[in-house]
């Protein structure tokens, strides 16, 4: 029995050294050949892998989603080339290698293999055409005209923006027509409305600016649409609907409105629907007041579309859609003594999916995530995300920087993405010690962060987003530049909204900023930026290639590219 289990090819494995060409290894069981995935290999055989891949000694990718990245992914540098193909792989590739390539990818956005492809653009890479700009055209412009948020609806059918001076403008998108079947429709003006007015708190001697903060849309249930828009005391529901009949032959009423004398009404009549001009109403449903002491910062409306919280600098409410004088605080970090305050809370949002989990933010760069089945206050929160801080980089302005002023959940839930001063970074919900990936924005600030601190350019809160897939992010930077990170492919773009390139479908072209001492002709230097110029707001189409920019009073919209 012995005899038939003993292996006949050790002789040849033990004379292979004298040949004069060796023969190669044979391969186990585990290698990408049988396409199993990376987290089914040997530690010594992964690491392997990873030489022969070309990965260095980095972070392996995830495997089966269970654990994310050991470390932050740096954005590679415009007009790499693309990683190496791993040692022994075609062009064509083979099915094994195909089908762990693939699953890596389906596993996990970040753990995609580069591809190759730099700012000239290759078969996989977006380019971006202007679609429109809304907006006057003066050099002067007023305090109230700037924008201050933006936000698509859930179709994207709506984009609506709220301005400082309180007044909210709904933008409809035009249908296809016959003769342009092909060609995505424009945003025309729907609607606008004074949404807050001006206010004074005469107890606290305070005045209350009419600017709103945020915007946020529900899901559309009837022919009806809902938004919730707040500056920074007072929240309000409102409902936008269409008229086009009037109802007419009222019996106690006459033509103008004004009631009837009793003893004139000698008949009865049936009132009767007649057409009008569309008319689009803006009726406020509901006002919610008087449940905040700071300035409100952030709304987001729940999974269940039947509660939404709201969160100032210390404390988060919890609402009911339909209940106006109740609301229920969540979290609270007010300190008894306000000396030993030392984080505010700067952003929070709700799981897209999960009702009863959400996430804030800090001025500290932390993140909370909280469950609010744990218990009625959230003040213990259930998992903590922060990256520890390099001691040898500290300086005077690193709390500033570090401070968080947007998060966003990616539309999958697994992710979530927090936007600091100079960076974006992505979180996985399953590892609290580090992102999994980050993108600088304009890391090229960081030797002016003196004269933006006395300009009080370093307190701008920047905003971002993610596209449908999750695979791209966008925010904005200053100049009127706004940046794409590609997260598959690591490749990114930076793009200007100007007037100049304003013309109908013209393509962006990619803008590069001089941090060195050449300067080559389509570069623009660090020194001649425009710091009055920035994009704070931002905002993706829900389901396509279509974006929006709030560059002061102008709002701009791109779209993808059609061949």
């Amino acid at each position: 029995m012995g005899a038939i289990l003993k292996p006949r090819t050790l002789p040849r494995l033990r004379a292979a050294p004298s040949r004069s060409r060796p023969r190669s290894r044979p391969r186990s069981r585990g290698s990408p050949r049988y396409g199993r995935s990376v987290s089914a290999l040997r530690p010594r055989l992964r690491a392997r892998l990873r030489v022969r891949a070309g990965m260095g000694r980095g972070p392996a990718p995830c495997g089966r989603g269970s654990r994310p990245q050991a470390g932050p992914r740096r954005a590679a540098p415009e007009g790499d080339a693309g990683a190496r193909r791993p040692r022994g792989v075609r062009a064509g590739g083979r099915r094994g290698v195909s089908s762990l390539t693939a699953s890596l990818t389906a596993l996990s956005p970040s753990a995609g293999v580069a591809r190759a492809g730099g700012d000239g653009g290759g078969s996989n890479e977006v380019q971006w055409s202007f679609l429109q700009v809304k907006g006057a055209i003066d050099e002067d412009v007023a305090e109230a005209d700037i924008i201050s948020t933006v936000e698509f609806n859930y179709t994207g059918d709506l984009l609506a923006t709220g301005d400082k001076g309180g007044r909210v403008v709904i933008f409809q998108r035009e249908q296809e027509t016959k003769s342009r079947p092909l060609s995505r429709g424009e945003y025309n003006v729907y609607s606008t409305f004074q949404s807050h007015e001006p206010e004074f708190d005469y107890l606290k001697s305070l005045e209350i600016e009419e600017k709103i903060n945020k915007i946020r849309w529900l899901p559309q249930q009837n022919a009806a649409h809902f938004l919730l828009s707040t500056n920074d005391k007072t929240i309000k529901l409102w409902k936008i609907s269409e008229r086009d009949k009037r109802a007419e032959g009222y019996n106690l009423k006459d033509e103008d409105g004004r009631l009837r004398e009793p003893f004139r009404v000698t008949e009865l009549r049936v009132p009767t629907l007649k057409p009008m001009d569309l008319m689009v109403e803006a009726s406020p449903r509901r006002t919610f007041a008087n449940a905040h002491t700071y300035h409100i910062n952030s709304i987001s409306v729940n999974s269940d579309y039947a509660t939404y919280l709201s969160a100032d600098d210390l404390r988060i409410n919890l609402w009911h859609l339909e209940v106006t004088n109740r609301s229920f605080n969540i979290v609270d970090i007010k300190p008894a003594n306000m000396e030993e305050l030392t984080e505010v809370i700067t952003a929070a949002e709700f799981h897209p999916h999960q009702c009863n989990t959400f996430v804030y933010s800090s001025s500290k760069g932390t993140i909370r995530l909280c469950d609010m089945r744990s218990s009625a206050l959230c003040d213990q929160h259930s998992k903590f995300f922060e990256e520890p801080e390099d001691p040898s980089s500290r300086s005077f302005f690193s709390e500033i920087i570090s401070s968080i002023s947007d998060v966003k959940f990616s539309h999958n839930g697994r992710y979530m993405m927090t936007r600091d001063y100079l960076s974006v970074k992505v979180w996985d919900l399953n590892m609290e010690k580090r992102p999994v990936e980050t993108y600088q924005v304009h890391e090229y600030l960081r030797s002016k962060l003196c004269s933006l601190y006395e300009n009080d350019c370093i307190f701008d809160k920047f905003e971002c987003c993610w596209n449908s897939p999750d695979s791209t992010i966008m925010t904005g930077s200053y100049n009127n530049f706004f940046r794409t990170f590609e997260r598959n492919t690591h490749r990114d773009v930076t793009l200007e909204a100007s007037r100049e390139s304003s013309k109908p479908r013209a393509i962006l072209k990619p803008r590069k900023v001089c941090t060195t001492g050449k300067r080559k002709k389509d570069e623009i230097t660090v020194d001649s930026l425009d710091f009055n110029k920035k994009i704070l707001h931002t905002a993706w189409h829900p389901s396509e290639n279509i974006i929006a920019v709030a560059a002061t009073n102008n709002l701009y919209l791109f779209q993808e590219k059609i061949n």
